[in-house]
C-alpha cells in the first residue's frame, strides 16, 4: 500500500522520512503553491459574495505536477502542511489539485505540534479534513491586507513617490513608532535632584536614599534647594526608626510564546526578531547532529501564543529536574499558567521536543546561533516547572526630625527556577547588601552625603523586543507576522535602526500623517486590534467571512474615495514639510522638506527660479540644522561652455563633480577628458563616475564600447610605450603603484617613482 505525506517546508523531509516504513513517500509544496494574481487585485464582489481568484505562484507548475504525480500512484495521501492558517490554505490548495484524479475519502489533513516518531504516528492514526473556518480566515486576512496595499498604495505613488506602500498591519505599527517619536520631541526635560547618605552603624557602612522631608516626597527641584537641605542633614541625629522583614516569592515565568521568545532572544541574545525565527524554524524541522544523515527536530512548533505544556513535557521536565536537582526544586505538583487573552490554544509552548536533551548535548553538532536559541528555550521550559526563588527581603527607615532615609536590602534565600533561568529582571538587578546587627532604634552617623543632580528623560525610542512587546500588547498583528512587519518598514525605509532603536525617517513620518489624516479607521489601533479579534472568531466559526469583509469595504470604500479626489495638498506632491529656514540664496522663500532618490533633503519652493538644495540634520527635539557651508554647492571662477553662467563644486552621490549653476535650464557637466584618443574609434575618453568609482569610457558609446573601469595615470607606459595610459590601484596598506595594462608588459611603478622624468 502506497502512501504519500505532503509537507510545507521541505527542510521536513529528512527527518520525518526516518519515522516512517518504505510505504510512505515524503514530498514538499515547498512553501505556498497559489496565490492571489501578482498583477491586478484578484477579488470580486457581486450578490452572490466575494470572490478570490487564485494562480499558480511562478515556478511552482512543476512541485504541483510532481505532487498529482505521485498522488495518481499513492492509495492514501496525507496532508500535513504547518498547524496554523497559512499551513491549512496550503492544504487546501493541494487538496483541490489531488481532487482531480483521487476521490475525498483519499485525502486526509493532519497536524502535529513537533516532528517526531509518536506526534507523526498518532497523527495519521487519527486524519482528519482541511478546516475550512481556518481558511476562511487566512483568506479574510489575505483579503483585507490586499485591499489596503493595492488600493492605497498608488495613491501614495502619485501623492509623494513610487514604490511606497501601505498595509493594513505595518502602517499601524509604523503609526506607534510615529507617536513615540512625536512624544520624544515633544518631551521637555527637568532638572531633579537626589540625595543619598553613608551611614556607619559599628564598624559597617550603608548607604540609604532621603525619600521624605516631612510627611511628603523629598521633591528637591534644583541646586539652591538641595544646598539648603544637605546643610540641615548635616548637624542631626540619625536614628534607624524601624526595620521590616519580609519574604519575597518570585514565581517561575512560563514557557515561550512567540512573541516572549522574540523578546527575549532580542534582550538576552541581541538577536533581531527576523533571525529568532529562521533559526527556531531549522530547530523545528531537524539540524543533524551525530549522524550528519539524519536531521533531529529540536524544538516543538515555534508559532504559537499558548503558554500550555502537553503532559508529556511536563513529565519529561519533571524528571529532570528531580534527577538534576533533587526534591527542593520540585514542586508537589506541576505549574501551570493562565491562558493570555486572545491566544489560540491549538499548538503547545514553545519547548525542547525531549527534556533530557541538554544545551552542552547539542553544542559540539550545531551553530553557535543554534545552541544559544536552544539553551534559551530548553532553560525557560524547565524553570517553568520548577519552585519559585525566594527571598529575604528588610526595609530600613533612617529618621532624624522631619527627614526620613530609606533603604532595602534583598538576599537569595533559595534560587529555586533560577537555577535554569534567569529573567531579564534578574539580569538588571542590583544587590544591596544591608549589614548584620541592625536594630530598630539603634543610632547611626551621617559619613558622608551625596547630591545628584539628574534630569528627566523622555520615552525610550522603540527597539524590536519592546516594539514586539508593544504590538502584542496593542492586540496588533499576531507574534507569527512579527518580522515580517519589521521587515517591511525597514526595507520601505519607513524607519531606521540607530543604536538598535527606531526612529522613523522623513517620509515614515509624512505617510502616516497623511493615512492618519484621510483613513482614520485603518490606522486607529483599536480598530486594528478588533479586526484580529474577528479574524480568530472566523477561524473559530463564529463569523462569517464575507460578513466581516463586507463591513470593512463599506466604510473603507467611502474613505477611500475621499483620498483618492483630493490633490496633493498645500505642500505640493513630494514635498514632506514645511520649516521656518530661510533659504540661503534667493532669501524669499522657506525652505521645505523634499523627498528625493536618495532621501529626504531641505529644497527651496521657489524652484526652478531658485535651485538651492542641501542636507541637513534633525535634532532630537525635532528642529533641522542646515548643515556647514562647506556640503553647499560652491561657486568657481569659471564660466559655462554652454551658456557662460559660473560654474559650481558639486557633491554628488558617486562625489564630487563640476556642473553648471544655470541648472535646469543649462544642464551642462563638466568632463575630465583624456589627453589621449579613444585606442579602438580615435574618439574622445572622458571620466564618469559610477557606483563602482572611477570609469574612463568613449564618448561614443553605444558605438564603441571602449572603457577603463578604474582611475588612470595619463602618461604612456616608460617599458613598453605601447600603452597611452597605465592603470591606479592602491593595495590595503596605503600604497598606489602605477600598472601597465598591456598584457605582454604588466610593467609596476611606484606612484611615487619618478615616472615622468
Amino acid at each position: 500500500m502506497k502512501k504519500l505525506l505532503i509537507v510545507e517546508s521541505p527542510g521536513k523531509i529528512k527527518t520525518i522520512t526516518k519515522f516512517l516504513n518504505n510505504e510512505f513517500r515524503v514530498m514538499s509544496t515547498v512553501g505556498h503553491i497559489k496565490d492571489l494574481p501578482s498583477k491586478g487585485l484578484g477579488i470580486t464582489m457581486d450578490a452572490s459574495g466575494i470572490h478570490l481568484e487564485y494562480e499558480t505562484i511562478k515556478d511552482k507548475d512543476k512541485v504541483i505536477s510532481d505532487i498529482v504525480k505521485a498522488a495518481k500512484t499513492s492509495d492514501e495521501v496525507y496532508l500535513a502542511p504547518d498547524p496554523d492558517r497559512e499551513g491549512e490554505i496550503i492544504a487546501w490548495h493541494v487538496e483541490q489539485e489531488i481532487n482531480k484524479i483521487l476521490p475525498q475519502d483519499r485525502i486526509h489533513r493532519i497536524t502535529f505540534n513537533e516532528i517526531t516518531k509518536s506526534a507523526i504516528t498518532e497523527a495519521i492514526k487519527h486524519p482528519s479534513v482541511v478546516d475550512m473556518p481556518k481558511v476562511f480566515a487566512q483568506q479574510a486576512r489575505r483579503v483585507l491586507d490586499r485591499w489596503v496595499g493595492y488600493e492605497v498604495s498608488p495613491i501614495l505613488w502619485r501623492k509623494l513617490a513610487k514604490g511606497l506602500s501601505a498595509g493594513r498591519v505595518q502602517s499601524v505599527a509604523l503609526k506607534i513608532i510615529c507617536q513615540r517619536e512625536k512624544e520624544v520631541r515633544a518631551f521637555k526635560t527637568e532638572e531633579y535632584w537626589s540625595i543619598e547618605g553613608a551611614f556607619a552603624h559599628g564598624k559597617s557602612i550603608f548607604n540609604a536614599m532621603l525619600t521624605h522631608i516631612g510627611k511628603k516626597p523629598a521633591d528637591l527641584k534644583n541646586e539652591e534647594e538641595t544646598k539648603l537641605v544637605v546643610a540641615e542633614l548635616k548637624n542631626k541625629n540619625y536614628v534607624i526608626e524601624s526595620i521590616v522583614d519580609k519574604e519575597r516569592i518570585k514565581n517561575p515565568v512560563a514557557p515561550f510564546i512567540t512573541s516572549s521568545l522574540q523578546q527575549a532572544a532580542a534582550n538576552k541574545l541581541g538577536f533581531a526578531v527576523k533571525r529568532t525565527m529562521t533559526i527556531a524554524q531549522s530547530m523545528y524541522e531537524g539540524v543533524p547532529l551525530e549522524d550528519p544523515k539524519s536531521p533531529t527536530a529540536l524544538i516543538t512548533y515555534m508559532r504559537t501564543d499558548s503558554t500550555r505544556l502537553s503532559q508529556t513535557a511536563i513529565d519529561g521536565a519533571r524528571e529532570f529536574i528531580l534527577s538534576e536537582w533533587g526534591k527542593t526544586y520540585l514542586p508537589s505538583k506541576p505549574n501551570t499558567y493562565g491562558k493570555k487573552e486572545g491566544a489560540q490554544d491549538a499548538h503547545e509552548a514553545i519547548r525542547p521536543i525531549e527534556m533530557s536533551l541538554k544545551p552542552e548535548d547539542i553544542k559540539p553538532y550545531v551553530s553557535a546561533e543554534i545552541y544559544k536559541l536552544y539553551q534559551l528555550i530548553w532553560s525557560r521550559a524547565v524553570a517553568s516547572q520548577m519552585k519559585p526563588a525566594i527571598y529575604a527581603q528588610r526595609q530600613v527607615v533612617i529618621q532624624a526630625d522631619k527627614y526620613t532615609f530609606k533603604v532595602t536590602g534583598s538576599t537569595l534565600t533559595f534560587d529555586g527556577f533560577l537555577k535554569a533561568y534567569q529573567t531579564e529582571e534578574e539580569d538588571d538587578d542590583k544587590v544591596v547588601k544591608l549589614p548584620n546587627g541592625l536594630k530598630e532604634q539603634d543610632a547611626v552617623s551621617l559619613e558622608k552625603i551625596d547630591p545628584k543632580q539628574h534630569f528627566t528623560q523622555p520615552p525610550a525610542k522603540f527597539s524590536e523586543a519592546s516594539l514586539v512587546k508593544e504590538l502584542e500588547k496593542q492586540g496588533i498583528g499576531r507574534p507569527s507576522t512579527y518580522a515580517t512587519i519589521i521587515s517591511t518598514i525597514q526595507a520601505r525605509k519607513y524607519v531606521e535602526l540607530d543604536k538598535k532603536r527606531f526612529v522613523p525617517t522623513d517620509l515614515g513620518m509624512k505617510v502616516t500623517e497623511m493615512l492618519d489624516e484621510n483613513l482614520p479607521k485603518i490606522m486607529n489601533l483599536k480598530f486594528t486590534a478588533h479586526m484580529e479579534e474577528d479574524l480568530d472568531k472566523i477561524a473559530g466559526g463564529q463569523i462569517e467571512r464575507d460578513t466581516l469583509l463586507n463591513e470593512f469595504w463599506q466604510s473603507f470604500s467611502v474613505d477611500l474615495e475621499k483620498f483618492k479626489g483630493q490633490t496633493g495638498g498645500a505642500l505640493g506632491k513630494k514635498t514632506l514639510e514645511a520649516t521656518e529656514l530661510d533659504c540661503p540664496t534667493c532669501k524669499e522663500k522657506k525652505l521645505v522638506v523634499r523627498l528625493g532618490k536618495n532621501g529626504s533633503f531641505l529644497g527651496c519652493p521657489g524652484y526652478p527660479k531658485c535651485t538651492f538644495t542641501s542636507k541637513f540634520e534633525r535634532q532630537d527635539d525635532g528642529s533641522i540644522v542646515l548643515l556647514e557651508e562647506t556640503d553647499l554647492p560652491t561657486l568657481l571662477d569659471e564660466a559655462c561652455s554652454k551658456c557662460s553662467n559660473p560654474m559650481r563644486l558639486m557633491k554628488g552621490r558617486f562625489g564630487e563633480f563640476v556642473s553648471c549653476s544655470g541648472y535646469p535650464e543649462c544642464k551642462n557637466i563638466k568632463q575630465n577628458v583624456a589627453s589621449f584618443a579613444c585606442p579602438l574609434c580615435q574618439g574622445t575618453v572622458a571620466e564618469r563616475k559610477w557606483r563602482g568609482g572611477t570609469l574612463w569610457g568613449c564618448q561614443s558609446y553605444p558605438k564603441c564600447k571602449f572603457s577603463i573601469f578604474s582611475d588612470i595615470d595619463q602618461h604612456p607606459c616608460p617599458k613598453c610605450k605601447k600603452s597611452l595610459y597605465m592603470i591606479k590601484k592602491t593595495d590595503r596598506s596605503g600604497k598606489t603603484n602605477l600598472i601597465c595594462p598591456e598584457d605582454g608588459c604588466k610593467h609596476v611603478v611606484s606612484q611615487q617613482e619618478e615616472l615622468h622624468a
